[in-house]
C-alpha cells in the first residue's frame, strides 16, 4: 500500500464511522426528546446492532493494518493526519481488549438504565434505578481492568473525559477551590440575601421558546445547523458532524431563568462544535477535544457572559418584549443581581457560580468512594445526603432532588462531573486573556457576540480535537493553567454584589 492510498482510506474509514455515529446519535436524541415512553427496548436492540458493527469495523484486521501502516509512516503525514491516527489507534487498542459481547451488552445496558432513571426520577425512588447503576459501575470497573490494568480504574474513567487528569490532580484542584470558595460563601450567606423575585411569575412555554431562539441568534448560533428541543435533562449532541448540532432545554412556567441559562449553556457547547474547521468534518478531530474544554465554553457563555452585568443590561428591554408586564417595577440591575444570587441549593444545574463547584465535589467524592470500595452503590443516597449537608449545609428531601437529579450516571458517564468544575476554572482564565484584546463588556452591552466568538474560534474552536487540553490551554493562554484565576473571579464578583 502506498501512503496516498492509505490517507484516502483513512478518511473513508472515518466517514463511515461518522455515519454510524450519526445513526446512534439520532436514536439517542429521539429517545431523550420525542420518543414514546415505552420504546426503550426498541432502541436498545437497534443500538446493540449498530454498536456491534462499529466494533467489528474498528477492530478489523484491515482497519488495524491501515492504522499501523500510517503510524509507521507518520513522518509522511501532516499534523492533523498524525493526530487522527493516534486517537484512532489509542481507542481501538483499548476496544480490542474488551470482549465484543460485553462491549455490545454495555450499550444495551445504558439504554435500559436511562429508561429506568427516567422512571425512578418520576417516582423519586432510587431503588428502581439501583440495579442498573450497580451494573454500570461494575462494568466500568471491569472495562478499566481490561483496557488499562496498569491504571487506577477511576483514573481511567476520568481520562475518558479529560485527557491527563488523575485523582491526585483533581484532589489538589478541588482542595484549592474549596479553600477559596467556602470562606467566601460564609461571608456571602452572612449578608442579607439578594431579592430574586424578578425571575418568578407566569411564563408560557411558547413565549420561552421564542425567547430561546432569540438567545441563540444573539449568541451567534447558526439556526440552519443548530436545532432546539425539550427534554428532562438538557444536553447537546452532534449528529454525524459539526454541521448538525442539537441542543435541548426544559421550560418551567413559574421561572424563565432556568430555561434561559440552559439554552445559553448548551448554546456554548454548540458554538464550540460548529466552530470546528470545515476540513475536520467527518473525522475524529471534528468537535471539542475534551469535556473539560467543552464545559469551559458552555459555562463561559452561561455564566461569565450570560450573568455579566452588561449582558443583563442588554437583555432587560428584550425580556419586557417577550414577557410583557412580568417585569413592571424592576430594573436591569435587579435582574443582574437576581441571576447572580448566591445561596446553597439542591439542584446542580440551577446552582449559582459560587456554590456550583461544591455540587461537583459531592459527585466526585462519591465516585471515588465507589471505585475504591469504600462504599457500595446501595449506600449512595445516604452518602449523597450527608455530603450535601456537609458541603452545602442543606437537607435533601427526596431522591428526585438528590442523587437522581442528574442523568449522567444512567448514561454511563462516570468520571464526567469534574469536567464542569475544570471548565469553569478554564473559562475564568480565558476571559482574563480575552480582555487583553476584546472589549467584552462593550460587546455584551450591545448584544454583539461576534468579537467574542471570533476570539474563541481562533484560539479554541477551529482546532477541534487536534490538540490535547493542555495544548489548547497553552496555545490560548501562553501560561500554565491556574485555578486561582477562577477564585479571584468569584471573589471580585461576589464581593461587589454583596458589598463584602
Amino acid at each position: 500500500m502506498d501512503i496516498e492510498t492509505a490517507k484516502k482510506e483513512l478518511l473513508a474509514l472515518q466517514r463511515k464511522l461518522a455515519a454510524y455515529g450519526h445513526a446512534i446519535g439520532l436514536i439517542y436524541y429521539d429517545g431523550e426528546t420525542t420518543a414514546p415512553k415505552d420504546t426503550a427496548e426498541n432502541r436498545a436492540v437497534s443500538l446493540s446492532v449498530l454498536t456491534e458493527e462499529i466494533y467489528r469495523l474498528s477492530t478489523s484486521d484491515e482497519t488495524v493494518k491501515l492504522l499501523e501502516f500510517l503510524d509507521k509512516n507518520k513522518d509522511e503525514l501532516d499534523k492533523k493526519e498524525r493526530r487522527m491516527v493516534f486517537l484512532m489507534l489509542r481507542d481501538i487498542r483499548e476496544m480490542q481488549k474488551i470482549p465484543m459481547d460485553e462491549y455490545v451488552a454495555y450499550q444495551e445496558l445504558v439504554v435500559r438504565a436511562e429508561d429506568a432513571w427516567h422512571r425512578a426520577k418520576e417516582e423519586s425512588d432510587f431503588e428502581m434505578f439501583r440495579p442498573y447503576l450497580e451494573q454500570l459501575f461494575a462494568t466500568q470497573k471491569k472495562f478499566a481492568a481490561y483496557a488499562a490494568p496498569e491504571k487506577d480504574p477511576y483514573d481511567y474513567c476520568l481520562n475518558k473525559f479529560e485527557e491527563g487528569v488523575t485523582k491526585e490532580i483533581l484532589d489538589e484542584f478541588f482542595g484549592k477551590l474549596k479553600a477559596g470558595i467556602v470562606p467566601l460563601l460564609k461571608k456571602v450567606t452572612a449578608k442579607p440575601q439578594v431579592d430574586d423575585s424578578i425571575r418568578f411569575g407566569k411564563f408560557s412555554d411558547a413565549a420561552q421558546e421564542k425567547f430561546a431562539y432569540f438567545l441563540m441568534k444573539t449568541m451567534g448560533l447558526d439556526l440552519g445547523h443548530v436545532g432546539l428541543s425539550t427534554t428532562e435533562h438538557p444536553f447537546t449532541t452532534s449528529l454525524g458532524s459539526h454541521n448538525d448540532e442539537r441542543i435541548t432545554t426544559h421550560y418551567h412556567e413559574d421561572d424563565f431563568v432556568s430555561s434561559m441559562y440552559s439554552v445559553i449553556h448548551e448554546g456554548g457547547h454548540a458554538l464550540y462544535d460548529t466552530g470546528s474547521a470545515p476540513d475536520l468534518a467527518y473525522t475524529v478531530l471534528d468537535g471539542g477535544t475534551t469535556m473539560g474544554i467543552h464545559e469551559s465554553q458552555s459555562r463561559f457563555y452561561e455564566n461569565i457572559l450570560g450573568r455579566n452585568r452588561a449582558f443583563c443590561k442588554f437583555l432587560f428591554p428584550h425580556l419586557n418584549e417577550f414577557f410583557p408586564g412580568e417585569f413592571d417595577g424592576y430594573t436591569a440591575e435587579d435582574f443582574y443581581r437576581a441571576v447572580n444570587k448566591a445561596q446553597p441549593s439542591l439542584i446542580r444545574t440551577e446552582a449559582d457560580e459560587l456554590t456550583y463547584a461544591l455540587h461537583v465535589m459531592v459527585r466526585y467524592e462519591l465516585e471515588k468512594k465507589v471505585f475504591a470500595g469504600e462504599i457500595e452503590v446501595k449506600d449512595l443516597p445516604q452518602q449523597w445526603n450527608a455530603l450535601y449537608k456537609e458541603y452545602l449545609g442543606i437537607d435533601v428531601p427526596d431522591d428526585k432532588r438528590g442523587l437522581l437529579q442528574d442523568s449522567h450516571w444512567s448514561s454511563g458517564l462516570i468520571g464526567y462531573f469534574p469536567s464542569y468544575a475544570l471548565g469553569s476554572a478554564y473559562g475564568a482564565q480565558f476571559i482574563a486573556k480575552m480582555r487583553e484584546t476584546v472589549d467584552v463588556d462593550k460587546c455584551l452591552e450591545n448584544g454583539d457576540f461576534a468579537p467574542i466568538n471570533d476570539w474563541n474560534r481562533e484560539h479554541i474552536w477551529k482546532y477541534g480535537s487536534l490538540f490535547t487540553p493542555a495544548e489548547v490551554l497553552d496555545n490560548a493562554l501562553g501560561v500554565p493553567f491556574d485555578a486561582q484565576y477562577f477564585i479571584d473571579y468569584l471573589t471580585e464578583k461576589y464581593t461587589e454584589i454583596y458589598d463584602l
